[in-house]
């Protein structure tokens, strides 16, 4: 069972660590101590609250698609020159990078403050772990 203190509870999910104290107090998460005695909760519970607690912004341009990364947020920078653009989404807590043509930037109307989907679709997801962890 891996446990996870408050503090890391709260910036995984992007609340403050008294909101994750108050879901140990009202139990819709089961508190227990680490090794050092402090409040911590089941990263496995974590993750089921986690995902109950997902509620993604409509995608205001939905379509079919077979890409299921999908990241609703708003555009908060823009680097251009006259070919290349570098595009930064801000969704929920996630910074996304995306580059494409400076002529696209233009052709979909994005500037800091609008609302656009980063969409990923890749083969290839790397997943790394803190050192020392068992696999």
């Amino acid at each position: 069972m891996t446990i996870i203190r408050v503090a890391e509870a709260a910036r995984f999910l992007g609340v403050s660590d008294d909101t994750v104290r108050r879901w140990t107090e009202n139990g819709s998460l089961t508190p227990v101590k680490d090794d050092a005695g402090r409040l911590a909760v089941d990263g496995l519970e974590l993750a089921l609250h986690a995902q109950k607690l997902a509620q993604l912004p409509d995608d205001p341009h939905r379509t079919g698609s077979s890409a299921r990364n999908r990241f609703v947020g708003l555009v908060t920078n823009i680097t251009a020159d006259k070919v290349m653009a570098q595009v930064e989404l801000q969704c929920g807590p996630f910074r996304v990078v995306s580059l494409m043509s400076s002529e696209a930037v233009r052709e979909l109307g994005l500037e800091p403050g609008s609302v656009a989907t980063a969409v990923v679709k890749a083969t290839t997801v790397i997943i790394e772990t803190p050192r020392g962890k068992a696999l």
